[in-house]
């Protein structure tokens, strides 16, 4: 039996998701295909099935990739020093390839009302989400840089549908997908959660 290296099946399996991405963000849940999904990633259909058993298993590779990178995040914002000013540049910070991602998002969002299996994969990848910001904003509670009298678990679920949302409206409003979007993300979250001043 051939081993399999593990550095290069790990390679390969993060280039099929890249171009899953893009069939999703471009075509689809449902209108990009496996076949569609294996051109991109120039393999056979036989050969993604050596990674993913279908195109539900990609997306939940997709969300445990998400979160790893969620969890970086959140772990530079907490070597800060000024919990509010790093949480909001942290969510409005502009990266490569976002307005792709907020693509793919949108569509796994409303691929998510119609199969079961995304549903309970996305609900499970929010949660954790909401999980990390609450223990976030508690820490910054600890250290006087949050409102300390706002609920945490309300509170991750406002901040997070505040970002996402003004991140959907960059597609539906290009002209939003700049500085001025960072800036109000920045302005919004720092009204929201800033400790009140008599």
């Amino acid at each position: 039996m051939r081993k399999v290296d593990p550095r290069k099946h790990e390679l390969k399996r993060q280039e099929i998701l890249a171009a899953a991405g893009r069939c999703f963000a471009r075509d689809g849940f449902r209108g990009a295909s496996v076949a569609d999904i294996c051109a991109a990633a120039h393999i056979s259909p036989g050969h993604l099935y050596h990674y993913f058993d279908g195109k539900e298993s990609i997306i939940d590779a997709m969300a445990e990739r998400d979160m790893a990178r969620v969890v970086r995040r959140f772990a530079q914002m907490a070597k800060q020093t000024d919990a509010l000013r790093a949480l909001s540049a942290g969510l409005g910070a502009s990266r490569g390839g976002r307005h792709r991602r907020t693509q793919l998002a949108v569509e796994i969002v409303a691929e998510a009302g119609r199969n079961a299996a995304v549903a309970r994969i996305l609900r499970s990848h929010v949660r954790g989400v909401r999980r990390l910001l609450a223990g976030y904003l508690r820490d910054g509670q600890r250290r006087g840089q949050i409102d300390p009298q706002l609920d945490v678990d309300v509170m991750s679920a406002v901040v997070l549908a505040v970002t996402q949302g003004l991140q959907c409206l960059s597609i539906m409003e290009p002209a939003f997908r700049g500085p001025e979007r960072n800036v109000l993300v920045q302005l919004l979250i720092e009204r929201l959660l800033a400790p009140q001043t008599e």
